[in-house]
């Protein structure tokens, strides 16, 4: 290593400090020997490089960068291809060396050159490939220029863009078929009988058919008509499924000694997640993209009955928990690329005084909530598994099924969601911890109130879990400590 090699590169090249040590020495001579002529070559080589420096900081090269993802959003493990385009807006010119600023996962910034070998109409175009193991928002870039002045004497380097956010979302995993759609075929559809008579004003009717029974004519809309028309016995009606999404920080971390902070999300912040929370993350993605690939209209609401995503800074709409089609899968997979954990642990209201007060449970002593503790609730906001998330479930009563994909929730939470199943035509119950032995008798309360329940492992597959609801035997009849409304068996 030579002596420039020591000396620091932000501000002057090689060639710059060889100008300045050259200057020093002229003056040291000019000084012993009283030459005027060295101190004047002194003076002219120590001052053109902080010259130089001066110039170059006031009179800055312009830049304008365009960045593109491709894919973008991307799944996790899947590549997306950067697409760079650099082009200088002023007048100046000269080379630079650029460096694209990445978050540490992502390996190596990518360094380059500018202007470009293959540079066409004064832009350069530049091209490199990410791939993430885990969801997440990152910033990538900006793209730094270390940039120097006409004489090649001193450096500058600054950020010419702001950067742009890529979004990784989790990747379903494909399951397998079940009983979950009931009577409803692979499609997504069902055909729901007519039984009752229907009025004139919202009977369906078609044209008559050869073979048709007479007894099945419509005569008010043949008279409306001009032909011949029949009752339409069978309608198609689109399929709808409610996800609850459980992301309480207390359910995913107690007991399970996976709290801490992890993956990375925008601007280098972390997601407070674990575990179990990221296998729920993809089982929740999973769940969503095989109903939407059968035409299920999907809603999807958090333990408190609010929109699952309202606090995720991914989500493009936060309040909205309605989704269809493939435009509605795809806000659902950017939505849970960054949900995180919310809620400090000492801040749940305590379920059994939320069943309480629906009149679940006996009477409670004057003054003092059911768990001993004292006074009304401990905290604002929706109620876990309360009447904010009834009274939704309730709107769309028996219109399809309910999936609940749950943390470690303790009996008496169990105990105030088990009468949900009562609203719709099958009920599904995913419990994630990293001990389900624990959890039988959660699964039993939430079974007996008519719920398919199954306690998992993060470390078991999605698509086993949710191959174990085709393998449960028949589920009993409820309780009478789950029924809504209904005292505590004695």
């Amino acid at each position: 290593m030579t002596l420039l090699d020591r000396v620091p590169r932000h501000l002057f090249t090689h060639r710059g400090w060889g100008m300045i040590a050259a200057g020093g020495i002229a003056l040291g001579a000019a000084h012993v020997l009283g030459r005027r002529d060295l101190l004047t070559l002194s003076v002219l080589l120590i001052v053109l490089p902080l010259v130089s420096l001066a110039g170059i900081r006031l009179i800055k090269p312009r830049f304008q960068v365009y960045r593109e993802f491709n894919p973008s959003p991307v799944e996790t493990s899947a590549p997306t291809a950067v697409r760079l385009a650099v082009a200088r807006t002023g007048s100046s010119s000269g080379r630079a060396t650029m460096e694209e600023r990445l978050p540490p996962r992502f390996g190596q910034s990518p360094a380059f050159s500018f202007p470009s070998r293959s540079a066409t109409g004064g832009t350069s175009r530049y091209e490199y490939h990410l791939r993430s193991a885990q969801r997440g928002q990152f910033l990538i870039g900006p793209v730094t220029a270390e940039f120097t002045d006409p004489f090649g004497l001193s450096l500058h380097r600054q950020a010419i863009d702001d950067g742009d956010t890529l979004t990784v979302t989790p990747a379903a995993v494909v399951l397998p078929l079940t009983g979950l759609a009931g009577a409803r075929g692979n499609d997504g559809v069902t055909a729901t009988r007519i039984r009752a008579n229907p009025s004139d004003d919202d009977v369906m009717t078609r044209e008559y058919r050869h073979g048709d029974p007479m007894r099945r004519v419509h005569w008010a809309a043949t008279a409306r008509h001009g032909d011949l028309m029949v009752r339409q016995e069978e309608s198609v009606t689109t399929p709808e499924a409610t996800i609850i999404m459980d992301h309480r920080f207390s359910a995913f971390t107690v007991g399970s000694g996976a709290g801490t902070p992890g993956q990375a999300a925008q601007h280098g912040h972390a997601m407070v997640t674990s575990g179990t929370f990221e296998w729920s993350v993809v089982a929740v993605m999973s769940i969503s993209a095989h109903l939407a690939e059968r035409n299920y209209a999907l809603r999807l609401l958090d333990t408190g009955g609010e929109p699952a995503f309202l606090r995720s800074p991914s989500a493009p709409e936060p309040e909205v928990e309605e989704y269809s089609g493939a435009a509605g899968l795809q806000s659902i997979s950017e939505s849970l690329a960054a949900i995180q954990l919310t809620g400090p642990l000492h801040n749940r209201r305590d379920p059994l005084h939320d069943l309480a007060a629906r009149g679940g449970l006996g009477k409670t002593s004057p003054g003092r909530a059911v768990g001993g503790r004292e006074g009304g609730p401990q905290e604002a906001g929706p109620e876990v598994f309360g009447d904010a998330l009834m009274d939704k479930l309730s709107a769309h009563r028996m219109r399809g099924p309910v999936i609940a994909v749950l943390g470690a929730v303790s009996r008496m939470e169990a105990l105030a969601l088990a009468p949900a199943a009562a609203y719709a035509t099958n009920a599904f119950a995913i419990v994630a911890v990293e001990k389900p032995k624990e959890f039988t008798e959660v699964l039993e309360v939430l079974r007996q109130g008519g719920w398919r329940a199954v306690a998992v492992a993060p470390s078991a597959s999605v698509a086993a879990a949710w191959n174990q609801f085709d393998q449960e035997v028949a589920v009993p009849v409820p309780a009478a400590e789950v029924r809504r409304g209904a005292g505590v068996a004695q």
